[in-house]
């Protein structure tokens, strides 16, 4: 008797037993909506996505498939070269472009090695590379490690090659800015016969469109990081240090396609979070670009 009433004085009272399943039950609530934040900020700056693109050129005889990566911002923690071989090695591409900063200045050479290894991976995978510098990527020993690893570094140089029977030329620039001259004319003769394609990481719409390659690639971006959804642009436009400037009516070259007359540039938003992993609807890519036969 004495043991049931003991058990009976160590029992809470019913409002005190409720109360403390409501604030376990708030606290449970609050972990929840964390570990869901977590979880959409990993998604956003963390896992890969492909972007595929489709073009047509009467210069095209046979379909061809070019890769695009970029902004690596090499990190220990980022995407790992594994996952990224492995998307492009699931597309088969006839050739990859990588536009630069695929590390950021001042980055440990273990670092560095990063992007060192990425190329490598890809040339022993049996696919052709192509590469232009950033303003960070540009140790003189990294760019001789690129060759050594066999890309082919584009620093105001053009190649001509064929893919799958086309006639293509690569040219490709290493610009960290542009001046009021800047005129790709001063340093390349388009030919017309060619399927044209310009790497140049930095974007400048109006001087690549009066060059007028068939397809200019960019990086340097990251997209603005910060996109809004329904297509209404970036958060911020770092060029030209705008808030919300799809609102403004500017001219926004922040990612993703751009038509000029007889051609179009493609901005890739890049596969890493420098300055930090603020991403949102805006995830690291892979770019897939088909160029089929067509007007």
């Amino acid at each position: 008797m004495a043991e049931i009433q003991e058990r009976e004085n160590k029992t809470p009272p019913p409002a005190k037993a409720a109360k403390k399943k409501r604030e376990l039950f708030k606290w449970s609530r609050v972990i929840a909506a964390l570990l869901v934040l977590i979880l959409i900020w990993w998604y956003n700056n963390y896992t890969l996505k492909t972007t595929k693109v489709t073009l047509y050129s009467s210069k095209i005889k046979a379909p061809m498939r070019i890769v695009v990566i970029s902004d690596q911002h090499a990190t220990k923690l980022g995407i790992s070269n594994k996952s990224i071989c492995k998307r492009i090695d699931k597309n088969e591409p006839d050739a990859v472009m990588i536009l630069g900063d695929m590390y950021t200045t001042d980055s440990s050479w273990d670092l560095i090695q990063k992007p060192i290894d990425l190329t490598a991976d890809i040339v022993k995978a049996g696919y052709p590379v192509y590469f232009v510098s950033g303003e960070h990527d540009t140790d003189l020993k990294y760019i001789e490690a690129l060759r050594k690893a066999g890309a082919h570094v584009m620093d105001y140089k053009s190649e001509k090659i064929n893919i799958n029977g086309n006639k293509v030329c690569i040219y490709g620039i290493d610009n960290v800015y542009y001046s009021e001259t800047f005129n790709l004319f001063n340093e390349f003769d388009i030919d017309e016969d060619y399927y044209n394609i310009l790497l140049a990481h930095i974007p400048n719409y109006k001087k690549f469109a009066d060059f007028g390659a068939d397809l200019t690639l960019c990086a340097d971006t990251h997209g603005c990081m910060v996109q809004l959804p329904f297509n209404m642009g970036p958060v911020f436009y770092s060029d030209k240090g705008e808030w919300f400037p799809e609102f403004k009516d500017m001219d926004v070259y922040d990612k993703g396609r751009f038509d000029y007359e007889g051609g179009t540039m493609f901005i890739t938003s890049g596969i890493g979070v420098s300055p930090m992993p603020i991403r949102f609807n805006n995830r690291p890519e892979v770019v897939i670009i088909d160029i089929k036969p067509g007007k």
